[in-house]
């Protein structure tokens, strides 16, 4: 009796009160959907009945509840002013490459020649504008001019590309790329720090404009995507209920992510649908509708900042002069042949680049990358003025509805005065300027499709929408000439079904472009064809292989497992290697556990009664056992390396010589998941991505036998497809 009384008075719960540190994840794991989720119920429930009991209480419980729409206004003010900087600061940017502004160097083209007070013919060529050849030699004729003119473009563009790849280097690496695959990831639960972090999101802000402003084959929507998370993940601290749990803050991002580059209605439902389909991992109804308010802050907030940036609306308007007939599909669909194509053989490309890229020593030196490629393209576009000029430009002049006084080249029509077909362009016979802009299109459309393989991957921001959307508003524009439609009939056919896979979420968001709601079917037709084209070929989508190519453990939902394996087939051990590591419940100490957290590098531990039974007791995460014993050593007397680790509520009794015992049962998992040896893999893949589990154990009559990860079961899942299973890089 003297025994067990000192035995009990020795004990102490050591985590009866939270301890900083504990519950949370290292880098590169994955966090525990289930035990997050229970953890918020745990605590809305407890302010819910807390509520009752007193008028401050009350409204403590409707600041929490009203704290997540709070949450959206703040990310969608933060987003949508960053995205109207970026628009801003890049158009000006874009057009410091040709010249510069005297009323003010401020200005950007189209707004230098907005403030002239003098008469001009031509809407580009306003006195206030200078081209640099003549800022520097008074005119701007001749080869001399030419070449200066062409000098310049180069070394501007050079200059805002290095500065961009250096500043990523130097600051903030994963502020490169559009950042969507790795969104994805951890919407998924993975954990990257600093990928949403305060230096991430001011280098992206500016390396994007200066990225775009160089002239590469790049947009910027995706990464405005990065850029809003960037902004829910830090708002996120200002709210405890978000700080501390990750799977709320995971709702945060997906609603956040369907807010970036948003300009209206529509495209802050395009965004909303966007996230939906392309991005996220768990979407509940509310995080839709938060979704969307944040999605329409951020648009009007965009308009306010930058109310000039276009004229209505939408950036790409299209006015139709008549209603397409059934006959029309057919245009559509061989074009939603070609993107599908286009999107399998940029895909297959694409990575095939980035994987050479990273083994071999091509990977070693991003800066000469990132030099190289913006010099050709610099120097490939210049000649071409359709090269020369933004992305987003062009897809403008394509998207042009032709009228009389128009005066570029692809409105350049014969006026037949004898003609009896009216005012009508398309009727007319085409002038010398229409067969110029072809070819050059041509040209702009080859060089389009190669040199954006080359740029999509490296070390600067960089986006697939936009380009995407101009090879394809160049194939649209020529097969609508060459069939001597109405100028805006087939033009705004994308390419982006192809590479990215999205469906109604691109037609919503080129209805937002274009303001093109008659055309919505023809365009859906051409988005589904591009889609089955492209699955036809491969199933993966530009996203789906970036994620693959990097090896990051993100379990596809969309994918379905058909293979015939059982969870003994995946399980470890496997035969021939060591016995599980575990730890039983009362019976190892301090120095044991210790020992066994050393020589191993798992992320947790299951619990049994005993080593001979391996009756199952719970399991226990490394990072919590390490933050627990260090802080029982530091602050609670008699803690010393033979002390009793004791996981259950009644620990068996001590000598009154022993130190004393420590208490962890506040850190086992009672509940974790199980499955038998005998459960189809079909299954357990189901059960890993419907509840985002991080680990299953696995066991017989009982007994447990051994543990799945996620980690496992996407090795096996690759294996399985005849990939390479070691591709998975993460634990």
């Amino acid at each position: 009796n003297g025994g067990g009384m000192n035995g009990t008075s020795t004990m102490m719960d050591f985590l009866e009160e939270p301890l900083p540190g504990v519950g949370t994840y290292e880098d590169f794991n994955t966090i525990d959907w289930v035990r997050e989720k229970s953890r918020d119920r745990d605590r809305h429930r407890e302010i819910t009945n807390r509520s009752k009991e007193s008028t401050w209480a009350l409204l403590h419980s409707v600041s929490d509840a009203f704290s997540g729409w709070l949450l959206m206004l703040l990310i969608g003010l933060l987003a949508g002013s960053l995205a109207g900087l970026i628009d801003i600061s890049a158009h000006w940017m874009t057009d410091l490459k040709e010249g510069v502004c005297l009323a003010g160097f401020w200005f950007n083209h189209e707004h230098c020649c907005w403030k002239s007070n003098t008469t001009f013919t031509d809407r580009d060529k306003c006195p206030e504008w200078k081209s640099w050849s003549q800022l520097i030699l008074g005119h701007g004729e001749g080869a001399f001019a030419y070449i200066l003119n062409y000098f310049m473009y180069v070394i501007w563009a050079l200059m805002f590309s290095l500065l961009a790849v250096l500043l990523v280097k130097g600051f903030a690496p994963y502020a490169c790329g559009s950042g969507i695959p790795e969104i994805k990831t951890i919407l998924s639960g993975f954990i990257i720090r600093g990928y949403l972090g305060k230096w991430t999101l001011v280098i992206k802000t500016i390396t994007l404009v200066l990225a775009v402003s160089s002239g590469l084959s790049l947009g910027k929507e995706g990464p405005l995507v990065h850029v809003a998370c960037c902004c829910g993940n830090i708002l996120c601290h200002l709210f405890t209920k978000y700080r501390k749990n990750e799977a709320k803050r995971r709702e945060v991002l997906s609603a956040a992510a369907g807010g970036g580059g948003a300009r209206g209605f529509w495209g802050a439902l395009g965004g909303v649908l966007f996230s939906l389909e392309e991005v996220s991992y768990y979407f509940p109804l509310k995080t839709l509708w938060r979704s969307f308010f944040a999605a329409l802050v951020a648009a009007f907030t965009l308009r306010s900042i930058n109310p000039f940036g276009n004229s209505r609306l939408v950036l790409f308007y299209v006015e139709f002069h008549m209603p397409w007939h059934l006959l029309e599909l057919v245009p559509f669909i061989l074009l939603g042949i070609f993107g599908g194509l286009w999107g399998a053989f940029f895909i297959r490309s694409n990575i095939a680049w980035c994987r050479r890229r990273k083994t071999t020593q091509l990977g070693k030196y991003p800066v000469l990358e990132v030099f190289v490629v913006t010099a050709i393209t610099a120097i490939l576009a210049f000649p071409n003025e359709y090269t020369r000029m933004s992305t987003s430009e062009l897809i403008s002049e394509l998207f042009n509805d032709c009228g009389i006084l128009d005066s570029s080249q692809l409105c350049e029509y014969v006026n037949d005065f004898n003609s009896t077909k009216g005012d009508d362009l398309p009727d007319r016979a085409a002038g010398p300027g229409v067969y110029t802009a072809m070819w050059q299109l041509a040209l702009a459309l080859i060089m389009k499709v190669f040199i954006t393989i080359f740029t999509f991957g490296m070390k600067v921001p960089s986006g697939l929408f936009i380009p995407s959307m101009a090879v394809g508003a160049i194939a649209g524009r020529q097969v609508g000439t060459a069939v001597t439609r109405s100028q805006s009939d087939l033009r705004r056919a994308v390419l982006a079904g192809g590479v990215t896979r999205m469906t109604v979420s691109l037609v919503v968001i080129m209805f937002e472009l274009t303001g093109g709601l008659e055309y919505i079917v023809p365009l859906m037709a051409a988005a589904m064809t591009s889609k089955w084209v492209a699955d036809a070929i491969g199933r993966e989508g530009i996203y789906d292989a970036h994620i693959r190519l990097n090896g990051y453990p993100f379990l596809e939902a969309k994918e379905e497992f058909s293979h015939k394996t059982r969870a003994m087939d995946v399980m470890r051990p496997r035969k021939n290697d060591p016995p599980l590591t575990v730890i039983t419940q009362d019976s190892m100490t301090v120095e044991d556990v210790e020992t066994i957290v050393t020589k191993t590098t798992y992320s947790g531990y299951p619990v049994v009664v005993s080593r001979a039974s391996q009756r199952l007791v719970g399991f226990v995460l490394r990072r919590d056992l390490i933050i627990s014993i260090e802080n029982a050593r530091k602050k609670q007397d008699g803690i010393v390396s033979t002390s009793v680790i004791c996981f259950t509520d009644y620990c068996p009794p001590l000598p009154p010589s022993s130190p004393s015992v420590l208490k962890l049962r506040s850190i086992l998992d009672l509940s974790p998941f199980t499955v038998t040896d005998e459960t189809p893999m079909e299954i357990v893949v189901d059960i890993f991505r419907k509840l985002g589990l991080r680990q299953c154990l696995v066991t017989h009559n009982g007994k447990l036998l051994g543990i799945i990860t996620k980690k496992d079961v996407l090795k096996h899942i690759a294996q399985m497809a005849n990939q390479d299973p070691n591709s998975i890089l993460f634990n």
